[in-house]
């Protein structure tokens, strides 16, 4: 398993989580009700699974694509180190992967 924590955009942990290898950041934040909207179901096609990845964590991942970096310029509340949780796959490597979604963000799916 491996650990997931999601926190507010000050720090404090909000939620921790396990996923498995292989499973995609999208789907295990939506399994553990993150407000994660994924409109476009992981295709890489909209910003609303748009997180903030914990600096010490960000270099850790695969470089984004540049379809990926396109989406996030549209993301609300982009900063350097966002990335979009449908494009990550948690691995051991990501054992205590850190995360926060952006205020900005809004689940419309789940109101």
């Amino acid at each position: 398993m491996v650990k997931v924590i999601f926190t507010n955009i000050s720090g404090s942990v909000i939620q921790e989580v396990e996923g498995n290898e292989g499973d995609c950041l999208l789907d295990v934040g939506q399994a553990a009700g993150q407000p994660l909207e994924g409109t476009c179901e992981g295709q890489m096609a909209c910003s609303t699974c748009h997180v903030i990845v914990k600096d010490a964590w960000f270099d850790k991942l695969p470089p984004a694509s540049e379809n990926e970096e396109d989406m996030l310029d549209l993301a609300a509340g982009a900063r350097r180190t966002s990335r979009l949780s449908c494009q990550i796959l948690l691995t051991k490597d990501l054992d205590g992967l850190t995360v926060a979604i952006p205020s900005e963000s809004r689940n419309m799916q789940g109101l």
